[in-house]
């Protein structure tokens, strides 16, 4: 059966803080020195510039990033807390490369184990996280290939939980930027940890190997990676004006060019592009017309935020187009679907959401389900 549709535009909810003008005329993006790259906004997941971002390469301790979001999401969960005790291996003990210095048969709190993964890129650390949760590392490194496809994380595979070099342990800039946005959205409680700067374990203090803490004001993660394979790799995250984007760097020369990339990345996404929330979660879009409910009045919207990143410039050229249901009848499931919104840009959708119920509507009583039957099939007719 053919729906019938009502289109109507509009009116955008973009708020406008600078007067009028022009568009911004928009240079080439600038070279970039890494084997593959990406500046992704957090809110909308547009990727605003990129190069060979769906490529496999090794991540080295950009791995770890899942190690923590894992640790947040057993700690959200209520699995794990903070001030529980975690027994050291072996195996974590001698784990080789960067290091929070925890020893063999102690136990530590799994609070500073988080910190030793994420500010000291611990390896050690990571391993008795990895243990503490699943039991071992292979059963922890197949979670977190779990979490990968959750997330949409197509090229990646994961064999471990520290990211040192193992076969078949990929991955892509676009699905770090991926995972980095989840870190972000799905628990900020725990974000904080990653702007951190030092982390003092067992009486040595170790920076944050992320230099932009310290360059940049808006910068407040995420995490650094280094093998020779890798090469250096950065993951970063700023947040000016309301706007946060993610950056990725992967296979630079050095630590002083994934940090200068990730400046020159960063850069550029702000100042020429820009994001615009459009309509809030709820938010009533349309009030229409029910037949045969307890109630003749439907209010519709969204059942998220909606909003958009386009080129500085460019948002009073923004349209919106709401196609719904011509007739709906009761009964009405609150998040029961009639339609959708598209955000148009010089006649192309630049997005596009499902318009819902914002509140179910009971089926009316049977006089009530006569009279509208009868009302809307001469409805039907004339229209």
């Amino acid at each position: 059966m053919i729906k019938n549709f009502i289109v109507r535009t509009l009116l955008l909810l973009v708020v406008v803080v600078a007067p009028a003008q022009a568009a911004t005329i928009i240079p080439a993006p600038p070279q970039i020195a890494a084997r593959a790259y990406m500046v992704m906004d957090a809110d909308t997941g547009k990727v605003i510039m990129s190069d060979r971002e769906h490529e496999r390469f090794p991540p080295a301790s950009l791995t770890k990033m899942m190690t923590s979001y894992i640790l947040e999401a057993e700690l959200s969960k209520g699995n794990v807390s903070k001030t529980d005790l975690v027994p050291v291996s072996v195996k974590a003990w001698r784990a080789p490369g960067s290091r929070m210095f925890i020893k063999e048969g102690t136990q530590v709190l799994l609070s500073d184990l988080m910190k030793g993964i994420i500010i000291q890129s611990g390896n050690d650390a990571s391993v008795a996280v990895a243990e503490y949760i699943a039991g071992s590392e292979a059963a922890f490194a197949d979670l977190m290939n779990q979490h990968a496809t959750r997330l949409g994380m197509e090229n990646t595979q994961f064999m471990n939980a520290t990211g040192l070099p193992a076969e078949d342990h990929f991955s892509s800039a676009y699905d770090m930027a991926l995972l980095a946005r989840s870190i972000i959205n799905d628990y900020p409680e725990h974000y904080g940890v990653y702007s951190e700067k030092y982390f003092t374990y067992n009486k040595i203090r170790q920076p944050n190997r992320n230099k932009l803490l310290w360059r940049d004001n808006s910068v407040d993660g995420l995490k650094t990676g280094h093998t020779d394979a890798a090469g250096y790799c950065l993951v970063a995250s700023a947040k000016r004006d309301g706007m946060r984007l993610i950056t990725v760097v992967m296979g630079t020369n050095s630590e002083e060019a994934r940090a200068q990339e990730s400046q020159k990345l960063l850069a550029y996404a702000f100042r020429y592009f820009r994001t615009h929330k459009l309509y809030d979660a709820n938010q009533v879009l349309e009030t229409t017309k029910v037949w045969a409910g307890e109630t003749d009045q439907l209010k519709l919207g969204l059942t998220e935020a909606l909003a958009i990143t386009i080129p500085r410039g460019q948002s009073e050229q923004l349209q919106a187009v709401l196609d719904l249901d011509k007739v709906i009848k009761a009964p009405v499931n609150k998040g029961q679907q009639f339609g959708s919104v598209k955000v148009m840009l010089n006649n192309e959708v630049v997005a596009e959401a499902p318009v819902v119920a914002l509140e179910s509507v009971n089926e009316a009583g049977l006089l009530q389900r006569i009279w509208d039957a009868i009302a809307l099939f001469f409805y039907n007719l004339i229209n």
